[in-house]
């Protein structure tokens, strides 16, 4: 069993108010008319073993919930990124929460990467087919 709350009735996000792009999909999370539980990771600590978890539910790499382009992380880290091992990209994402990649969803066991407010409104249309959910 995992440490995230898992509710098929309720989304969880996982977002920094930091940047545009998460409070935009905030305030369509917001919106939803579902229940939701909105974590801002600029004023909330999310733990290694969450990150771990959510990295998991995605189907992807912990380095990959990292904006490796963003100038924060190329200014600290350089281009050298293969020097870093699994709990190095947790200890990232724990000090610097703003270099989480995109806003995360989950939604019952379905976790989706958000990368624009139109990505979350297509992961909420009854018939997403088309929008591959981890």
């Amino acid at each position: 069993m995992g440490v995230i709350a898992m509710d098929k009735r309720q989304i969880t996000l996982y977002y920094s108010s930091k940047n545009s792009i998460g409070k935009q999909i905030h305030a369509y999370v917001e919106s939803s008319g579902k229940k939701n539980l909105a974590i801002d990771i600029s004023k909330t600590n999310v733990t290694g073993t969450q990150w771990a978890e959510i990295a998991s539910g995605l189907n992807i790499p912990i380095r990959d919930l990292v904006a490796q382009h963003h100038p924060d992380f190329l200014e600290i880290y350089g281009e050298n990124k293969q020097d870093l091992d699994e709990n190095d990209w947790l200890k990232i994402l724990e000090k610097e929460p703003h270099l989480l990649k995109h806003p995360i969803a989950i939604d019952g066991e379905n976790y989706i990467e958000l990368e624009s407010a139109a990505s979350f409104k297509k992961f909420m249309e009854p018939d997403s087919a088309g929008l591959e959910k981890s």
